[in-house]
């Protein structure tokens, strides 16, 4: 079967593999233009493009897909797209080119956490469950129905990041899966059921740690938010990068905001309780261990995150 893939960042990349080393005819790729990256912004080919070069697939570049690029689509001739964080929309012209359809892997369980941001929203509403399903797209945003899925258990220290990485290898099984019982005719999608939530993408604001809440709270927001935007505070009026915070329920005599120095653990006050920072990177730094910074202070009985 012929298979265009559609994918951008490194996430997409094992579906990618995954569906080569199946036996599937890959006839090409589509994925994001190059992108500046760096403080020196070079100009740098997503991680799916690169590995499509590596494979000897060729590449289609494209910010939207327009009718230009739905006609290089077109010329390809795929039996079926799969698509995995492409980064863009796929209008129906485009849709309707390979006859099996366009068959998207989303890392949430459906109709949970429809969006761009779906395993870093469920963590921050704090998710004990987690998972990924291959449905088929539509217009509509992640509306289609279901072939197949898959749960994942969110540890109580996981990160976007981490529970990414393995959802991406876990996915591109269940995505090897979905597209054999297509080419065997097995395949049966079925209707989405259950409550319907949203998971727009995260901005830098959306890292913004709130002192006034709970801890329980701030943590899921940290991991939710670990490796981008990243969480941050301020302090005096100067943006301040934080890595994931641990809780400290028996810490409970810290205003919100307020820095206290317990042996070798920095805590921070919180709504509750308070929470210890691991890793902190002052504006102009480069991160480091909370207690080597702690260290550079004159005082922390001044200091107040914002």
């Amino acid at each position: 079967m012929r298979v265009l893939f559609a994918g951008t960042p490194a996430v997409a990349v094992p579906s990618l593999d995954a569906l080569v080393n199946a036996g599937f005819e890959v006839i090409a790729v589509l994925t994001r233009p190059d992108a500046p990256i760096g403080r020196k912004r070079v100009l740098t080919p997503s991680p799916v493009a690169a590995r499509a070069v590596e494979l000897g697939i060729d590449v289609i570049h494209a910010t939207r897909v327009d009718d230009a690029v739905t006609a290089k689509i077109a010329a390809a001739e795929p039996d079926v797209a799969a698509i995995v964080a492409y980064g863009g929309l796929i209008p129906r012209a485009a849709l309707d080119v390979p006859r099996h359809g366009w068959i998207n892997l989303h890392f949430s369980l459906l109709p949970a956490w429809r969006g761009a941001a779906p395993v870093q929203r469920a963590l921050i509403a704090g998710d004990d469950v987690t998972g990924a399903v291959t449905f088929l797209l539509e217009e509509g945003l992640d509306t289609g129905p279901v072939f197949g899925t898959l749960t994942e258990s969110v540890g109580p220290e996981d990160t976007a990041g981490a529970l990414l990485e393995r959802l991406s290898h876990s996915g591109a099984v269940l995505l090897t899966q979905t597209l054999s019982a297509v080419e065997a005719g097995q395949a049966a999608p079925q209707a989405q059921v259950g409550d319907v939530s949203l998971a727009p993408k995260l901005t830098l604001e959306d890292g913004r740690l709130d002192w006034n809440q709970p801890a329980l709270a701030i943590g899921r927001r940290a991991r939710g938010v670990t490796p981008e935007p990243g969480a941050w505070t301020t302090l005096d009026g100067q943006r301040v990068k934080l890595e994931p915070v641990r809780l400290r329920p028996e810490a409970l005599d810290l205003a919100p905001g307020a820095v206290s120095l317990d042996g070798k653990s920095v805590l921070v006050g919180t709504g509750s309780h308070a929470v210890e920072l691991t890793r902190i990177q002052p504006a102009g730094k480069k991160m480091m261990a909370a207690a080597d910074w702690a260290r550079g202070m004159a005082t922390l009985e001044s200091v107040v995150f914002e």
